[in-house]
């Protein structure tokens, strides 16, 4: 149920997004169900991978390179989807930091209802 719960609610933050930022753009709740279920593959297959390559790049950025491999993981699920577009790198990288902020929200508020029941 919590898995459940926390999909359509990141499905809602990816339409928050499309509605704050105009380089964000989603067709419909279905398709942001879907992105969100994309990008949740990406981050947990893909991610790791990428953050384990570029390692060095991340130690002397001090960590700021991260922000670029989940801007690069956002604009890969638009691509890989019809109903999720990005204009852009730059798109990409705001879109990809609020819904991040979105997602930590998300996940606080879970750990608070779930943790009562």
């Amino acid at each position: 149920m919590k898995i459940i719960v926390r999909w359509l609610l990141l499905a809602a933050a990816l339409l928050l997004v499309d509605y704050l930022y105009s380089g964000v753009t989603i067709a419909s709740f279905g398709a942001a169900m879907i992105a969100a279920l994309v990008l949740g593959l990406l981050n947990t297959l893909l991610r790791p991978l990428l953050v384990l390559l570029t390692l060095p790049v991340t130690l002397v950025t001090l960590g700021l390179f991260l922000f670029v491999i989940n801007a690069l993981m956002f604009y890969f699920a638009a691509h890989l989807l019809d109903g999720f577009t990005v204009a852009g790198f730059g798109a990409a990288l705001i879109g990809s930091l609020i819904y991040s902020l979105c997602g930590m929200v998300i996940d606080v508020a879970m750990e608070r209802v779930f943790a009562r029941s």
